[in-house]
């Protein structure tokens, strides 16, 4: 089994020639390799380069293996205790957890690890726009982030508005107070804010993303499509070179863009816009946290007369939401789609009198 993704630098620009991402299992180096010029990197699982003791390789060897013979790997049940940490030069480090990753099948893929160059920020920072800002507004917005964290809405409220009044082309000082003030279950106000950082800065996505959220909940299709259309279109994954794009969303809120881009298509019968989408979704929500997804393909490819593929679809989802509300009535839609297949089937016979 491999395990495999792509580093990318947040502003676009070429990463450096000594990224390193490393396989943690239990706060203990498990294996580690260099990513290729292009940010690509792969290790494989269970190999002999899998657990060394002192999480050491030879930075000269191809890919990372390590200097030393080592034990076999840990087995796929364990890779849910294990991190990759990426880090290079002039970057921060990154850690992106491996729970609750799906496991089955021979690979599996990560998405894009965006690193950013190495001005000291907090975790919740969204882009390097803060450290743009003048520093009474930087102040107030990083004030603004510490009181969210401790739970003081209220207060990180007034120093978002504080942030955003001493600098009002500051996204992520918008973006966070909408975040609050839809918290706050102020949704109107938190449109504007999100609308707000939107209009200060196209290329950051977050709030994007978030308008729309809100518009799904609407069921307002129209926003949905042209919010995540938006996203998608500077997906990093859709183009071969990412120069120029603000890489601020990681493949699970790409997941999220799709999912309702996929269902807004849908609404609207765009019915090959949406089955693009849709595995699309799928192919990027590695932590399967949409699996109402496989309901959607399921129709899809239900109306595409693909009955064999809508049921795998449907089995899926009830494999993954067993104690789900409406598993009785999606029994019911997959015999209902077990008929038709087998009728379909009966039907494509040839006639053998």
């Amino acid at each position: 089994m491999f395990l495999g993704g792509r580093v990318a630098t947040h502003d676009g620009a070429p990463i450096p020639n000594d990224v390193l991402v490393e396989r943690v299992c239990n706060n203990r180096a498990r294996q580690e390799v260099y990513a290729s010029p292009h940010g690509d990197f792969s290790m494989q699982l269970g190999s002999r380069t899998d657990s060394f003791p002192e999480g050491s390789a030879d930075p000269t060897s191809p890919h990372g293996v390590a200097s030393k013979d080592s034990v076999m790997g840990i087995s796929r049940r364990e890779l849910t205790n294990c991190e990759l940490r990426v880090s290079a030069s002039g970057f921060q480090s990154r850690v992106v957890s491996l729970l609750d990753l799906d496991t089955f099948g021979g690979r599996i893929d990560v998405g894009v690890i965006v690193v950013r160059r190495g001005t000291k920020t907090d975790d919740t920072t969204l882009n390097a726009t803060p450290y743009k800002a003048p520093k009474d507004a930087r102040r107030a917005y990083e004030k603004g982030l510490q009181a969210e964290k401790n739970g003081k809405l209220a207060d990180a409220r007034k120093y978002f508005e504080t942030a955003v009044e001493a600098y009002p082309g500051f996204a992520n000082a918008w973006f966070q107070l909408g975040t609050i003030l839809q918290r706050e279950n102020r949704k109107d106000a938190a449109r504007m804010a999100y609308t707000q950082a939107t209009t200060t800065n196209s290329t950051f996505l977050a709030p994007y993303l978030s308008l729309a959220s809100m518009a799904y909940e609407a069921e307002n299709w129209a926003e949905v499509l042209s919010f995540t259309g938006h996203i998608l279109d500077l997906d990093p994954l859709n183009h071969a070179d990412v120069t120029g794009y603000t890489l601020d969303l990681d493949p699970a809120n790409y997941a999220e863009a799709y999912f309702y881009n996929a269902i807004a298509n849908y609404k609207l019968n765009e019915i090959d816009a949406a089955e693009k989408s849709g595995l699309k979704a799928q192919h990027l929500d590695l932590r399967t946290r949409y699996p109402e997804l496989h309901l959607l393909l399921a129709e899809i490819f239900a109306r595409k007369k693909n009955f064999a593929l809508a049921i795998t679809e449907v089995q899926t989802y009830l494999a993954l939401t067993p104690h789900a509300k409406d598993v009785e009535q999606v029994r019911e839609q997959l015999t209902k789609l077990e008929k038709l297949s087998s009728s379909v089937s009966t039907s494509e016979k040839p006639d053998r009198r």
